[in-house]
């Protein structure tokens, strides 16, 4: 008999359907010809492993070509009551068991996770909160799992970490989503309630670019199984994992014409033999990550352990992080609310030149901008995590804006955080403790929330990647023009296709915005979602024209495109914050301490939306990248002296 808690089976099926590739052999989408051989082979691997975007596009990706479609996120997507009742049990459990049975200053001076924290946690269900009742799990949403990562994230980085590692991008979310029922059948229990997963995809050469990728995956004479040899470097759980998701090297296929390499994606067994874990990485924040080197010699993966098909494992790389991206910027909540209310509570206590701290402007100011950007990030994080929960369509740029945004912004915070405490907030709890005050961890929050602007692709990856989405659907129209790999006709067709496109697009562009029905938001936010919709036209101006300025070579002016992101996602932001705070006010929140954050938010936004408008046009990239290249090629050799 089904649970309540089991997904439906048509819930698994949407879960677990992908869109198919464009076919093999059809024309490249952006001309390689006149790239280096290692840029043309990364960039035609990672346009192959890269699904279309969704015809309607979703909110964030429309703001890049003007259109501004407030009425997708507005009323703010909120969880019911009834996926609410869901998870409120276990998230009861999990916040009385990290605050009574976690000492996250030990783990962070011992740098190990006891034992028991693991093994409890795997009883309640805290590693397999999505996967569904059949398979062992707690079959429960996106957002009760978001809401499960800000409850870790606010307590203890390595645990959170540990948690979300495994089921975001270790075995269970590639198998929900490319897995077979065979698969599902015999890893999910396993990873479920007794061992942790891990995903192995770093090289020494290979990183964010993975057509470097070393490790060799060779058919066995039969098919039946492939042989495994090479190495892999930084992977998260290692030490603690008992399964794996390895990206391996299948041998290369022909397409177009040309040879193509190949990336497959496998289940395999630490206890494997040949398998071997060599190293374990130690860091400057998170004392206790699981992370490590392991090394593959002769390794017998049977083909059924494939995930997905051979040539596959990009996508399923891709795809996977398209929604695990979602943990991380949930965790950063927490933390982030965590960090609000230490400041909030010391800029109270503290007392300076006869008031305390909070009422000089020079604090009052940091505090101000902390609590803007957590009710932003918890509005941006929700709204997505909700969307995804909904089917909301193509979601992959809300997802990788919430991941860059929520990181840097957090470590903001954090940084914050410290100036406020001053030299309380740069002494270890430890040491606070010792002398008899109060144990409050900054340094250590400090110290563990950085790595999140490098996990699961950093944050300049998550602009290029934005940015490589946003010009998609220009690409699909005048890409061809510039294509020297296309025949002329092709073209020529191309040509006259993109001008009668932009021939209607472009003057709409200039044309007064359309917010839509803002009759249900509240009058002190209109303002600022017709900002918005009126800001995202002069995005989508400034794009096209710096697509006509550089051409083909636009992609190599890395820092403009960062601006064009930068302004779009604090729109998403804008937007959002403005949703999200109807939502709270008709929740019955008090509406004037609602709308005194939101409202700062909006206008701290709008500052910066301005600062990268003038960059795109007054700027020193060009210098920058000149000296730059003056200093690797062994100038201004002042800079090396007087210096140990």
């Amino acid at each position: 008999m089904k649970t309540p808690l089991e997904a439906p089976p048509e819930q698994v099926k949407a879960e677990t359907s992908v869109k198919e590739t464009p076919k093999a052999g059809s024309a490249p989408i952006i001309d390689t010809s006149k790239m280096s051989a290692g840029k043309a082979a990364a960039l035609e691997l990672a346009e192959a492993s890269r699904d279309p975007l969704d015809e309607r596009g979703s909110f964030a990706s429309n703001l890049f070509i003007g259109k501004f479609g407030f009425e997708r996120i507005f009323p703010y997507p909120a969880q019911s009551e009834e996926d609410r009742g869901k998870g409120e049990g276990f998230l009861a459990e999990l916040k009385n068991y990290l605050r009574d049975h976690v000492d996250a200053d030990e783990i962070d001076r011992t740098g190990e996770i006891p034992q028991k924290n693991i093994e409890e946690l795997f009883a309640m269900g805290a590693f397999a909160v999505k996967i569904p009742q059949q398979y062992g799990g707690l079959g429960l949403s996106q957002v009760n799992y978001g809401r499960a990562a800000m409850l870790l994230g606010s307590w203890d980085a390595n645990l959170t970490a540990l948690v979300s590692a495994h089921q975001s991008i270790g075995v269970p979310q590639p198998l929900l989503l490319f897995g077979t029922e065979e698969q599902k059948r015999k890893y999910l229990p396993r990873v479920a309630r007794r061992e942790i997963s891990a995903f192995a995809l770093t090289e020494w050469n290979a990183g964010s670019d993975p057509a470097n990728m070393s490790l060799r995956a060779d058919p066995t004479e039969d098919g039946s199984a492939f042989i495994l040899n090479g190495e892999k470097l930084w992977c998260t759980n290692l030490i603690k994992a008992g399964v794996l998701v390895v990206m391996a090297k299948t041998p290369p296929k022909i397409v177009s014409g040309k040879e193509r390499k190949q990336i497959t994606a496998f289940i395999v067994d630490v206890d494997s033999p040949g398998l071997e874990i060599t190293y374990r990485c130690h860091f400057m924040g998170l004392r206790a990550l699981y992370n490590g080197i392991v090394k593959f010699t002769n390794v017998r993966v049977p083909r059924e352990n494939m995930i997905a098909k051979e040539g596959q494992g990009l996508k399923v790389a891709l795809t996977t992080l398209n929604t695990g991206r979602l943990t991380i910027p949930a965790a950063c909540v927490g933390l982030s609310k965590r960090l609000l209310e230490i400041c909030r509570k010391w800029a109270k206590e503290r007392v300076q030149w006869g008031v305390p701290i909070g009422q000089h402007y020079a604090i009052a100011g940091k505090i101000a901008e902390m609590a803007g950007n957590v009710f932003a990030m918890e509005a941006i994080t929700f709204l997505t995590s909700a969307l995804v929960d909904r089917k909301a369509g193509d979601l992959r740029i809300e997802t990788a804006m919430c991941k860059m945004w929520a990181t840097e912004t957090t470590w903001r915070i954090a940084d914050e955080a410290m100036q406020v405490r001053g030299g309380r907030g740069y002494e270890t709890a430890e040491s606070l403790a010792g002398r008899g005050e109060e144990p409050v961890a900054v340094e250590r929050f400090l110290r563990d929330c950085r790595i999140n602007m490098i996990f699961e692709g950093s944050s300049e990856i998550m602009r290029l990647f934005i940015a490589r989405e946003a010009l998609d659907p220009h690409l699909k129209v005048g890409g061809a023009i510039f294509n020297t790999q296309l025949p002329m006709s092709q073209r020529l067709k191309a040509v006259f296709m993109s001008g009668k496109f932009y021939a209607s697009w472009y003057p709409k562009q200039w044309l007064p915005a359309n917010a839509g029905d803002l009759d249900k938001l509240h009058a002190d936010l209109r303002p600022h979602v017709r900002y918005a919709a009126r800001t995202s036209r002069k995005l989508a101006r400034g794009l096209f024209h710096a697509m006509a300025r550089f051409g083909p070579k636009l992609d190599r002016e890395q820092l403009l495109l960062s601006r064009f992101v930068g302004i779009a996602t604090e729109l998403f932001a804008i937007s959002a914050t403005c949703s999200f705070a109807q939502y709270k006010i008709d929740s019955g929140e008090p509406a004037d301490e609602v709308l005194s954050v939101a409202s700062y938010f909006c206008r701290s936004a709008k500052m910066r939306i301005d600062h990268h408008f003038a960059g795109t046009s007054r700027n020193a990239d060009r210098a920058g990248y000149d000296l730059t290249q003056e200093l690797l090629a062994g100038k201004h050799e002042s800079f090396g002296k007087g210096i140990v």
